[in-house]
């Protein structure tokens, strides 16, 4: 389980082989072997005697900015990356594995988003918007065909142009269509992101920000370094592979803030509107976390097996990870 800290003044220590959460009013005792993550959103404070039992216990813990982004996280000194991967790593913008795997990647996000555009059509009896839904899986197959297309003996660097402009054709498609399938009130144009133009893509932010913590975490577990990317670059600070990655699960938390909006769990009074944007409050993050947790807990088919969502990252890490070492490389 993840143990969330968004509300303003809670105080977490140990106790016996236990975290309690303490607050004005009561105290919660949680065994660590229950907890996997502890995720703290919001002004908060932890005992060093807290750090270690999580730290004796392979639990990280994430500090989040506001907008549900990781901005600092601490782990055991012991768990990274092999050296033998990350050299290795430092090769695949320049070699065809590389782009083997970045076309993969790729065509699984949009695989994810034609999956969520078909489940929106099942339970639509507008026939308008039905075909609008079928332009559109037919407009994201074609953006599929032109990546899977290009030549497999090619490199990242040298077609990198071209990946981004097939990916940015099908995510403009894509979104302008989920603006005109979601309740009226919250229809938008297109992705809006620091500051978000409204409430969908407010709390689809957050929602991509707990994911990139969730691709940077099984990274690191599975030998992989969050920094040295394929077709993202890699800048000082910046996590280049973990956006490469997460492109693979954005179909996930698409479709879990589409179907809060739809179901009408969404309120007005979720958003703070600040200047000319809009940002999740506490009740808007618990709605969304809570229902994150809840789709942790679904097992669906994935790559012929039968798994929690919850480990399909750290699978597909693993994986990864894997085939990086077994690959043929002058490192």
């Amino acid at each position: 389980m993840k143990l969330i800290l968004n509300t303003p003044g809670l105080y977490l220590c140990k106790r016996g082989e236990c975290f309690q959460i303490q607050n004005d009013d009561e105290k919660q005792e949680i065994a660590a072997v229950k907890v996997d993550q502890i995720m703290i959103a919001t002004h908060a404070a932890i005992t060093t005697d807290a750090i270690e039992l999580a730290l004796e216990n392979n639990i990280d813990i994430i500090f989040l900015k506001s907008t549900g982004q990781p901005m600092g996280r601490v782990w055991h000194s012991k768990l990274g990356s092999i050296t033998t991967i990350r050299r290795k790593q430092l090769f695949l913008q320049d070699i065809p594995f590389g782009l083997q795997l970045i076309k993969e990647w790729l065509a699984e996000k949009m695989d994810n988003q034609i999956r969520v555009l078909n489940k929106l059509a099942v339970n639509r009896r507008d026939e308008e918007r039905r075909e609008l839904i079928k332009e559109t899986v037919q407009k994201l197959e074609t953006q599929k065909k032109n990546i899977l297309s290009i030549r497999n003996d090619e490199t990242v660097n040298n077609v990198r142009n071209s990946l981004l402009g097939y990916e940015g054709t099908a995510g403009r498609v894509y979104f302008e269509t989920l603006g005109k399938l979601i309740p009226e009130k919250y229809a938008f144009e297109s992705r809006s992101r620091n500051p978000a133009l409204d409430p969908f893509n407010c709390m689809l932010n957050y929602a991509y920000g707990i994911l990139y913590s969730s691709v940077e975490k099984a990274c690191i577990i599975a030998g992989l370094d969050p920094y040295i990317g394929i077709l993202h670059t890699d800048n000082y600070n910046k996590k280049a592979l973990v956006y490469d990655m997460v492109e693979m699960y954005r179909g996930y938390m698409d479709e879990i803030v589409f179907r809060l909006f739809s179901t009408k769990k969404v309120q007005e009074d979720f958003f703070d509107r600040i200047e000319e944007g809009y940002y999740l409050n506490k009740q808007g993050k618990q709605l969304l976390i809570g229902e994150y947790d809840k789709e942790l807990k679904v097992k669906m088919n994935y790559r012929g097996r039968r798994i929690e969502f919850a480990n399909i990252i750290q699978y597909d890490c693993h994986q990864i990870a894997n085939r990086i070492l077994k690959e043929d490389l002058k490192c």
